[in-house]
């Protein structure tokens, strides 16, 4: 089994900056791929970031700029660098890992969410 686990949201103002952690974590033999989504209130979750083998680094248009998803150096952790936080940010933002566990198997796993604030 894979844990993912978020942490490093909070309250911040407009404007401000935070960076959010993620590690997935159990028999992992390889992460194709890392990613960040977030959901606001009444929204559909979407993509945030991303960065995997086969597709590099990818940002949403919303976030372009002014966030930077990087990787860990044991290949099963990611940050999320958010700067330059609107209130448009505020959302609950989800870690997710797409692994093998052992040749010829692959599946997503999903993190509890951390919630991220900004007030304007």
């Amino acid at each position: 089994q894979v844990q993912v686990m978020e942490s490093g949201g909070g309250l911040v103002q407009d404007g401000g900056s935070l960076r959010l952690s993620c590690e997935a974590s159990g028999s992992i033999l390889r992460t194709h791929r890392l990613s960040w989504y977030r959901q606001a209130p009444g929204q559909y979750r979407e993509l945030v970031a991303d960065t995997g083998i086969a597709t590099g680094t990818r940002y949403s248009d919303s976030v372009k700029g002014r966030f930077t998803i990087s990787r860990g150096d044991t290949g099963n952790t990611v940050y999320l660098q958010m700067n330059s936080l609107k209130p448009e940010d505020t959302a609950v933002y989800y870690c997710s890992a797409d692994v093998s566990e052992s040749p010829g198997t692959r599946n997503v796993y999903w993190g509890q969410g951390t919630q991220v604030t900004v007030s304007s």
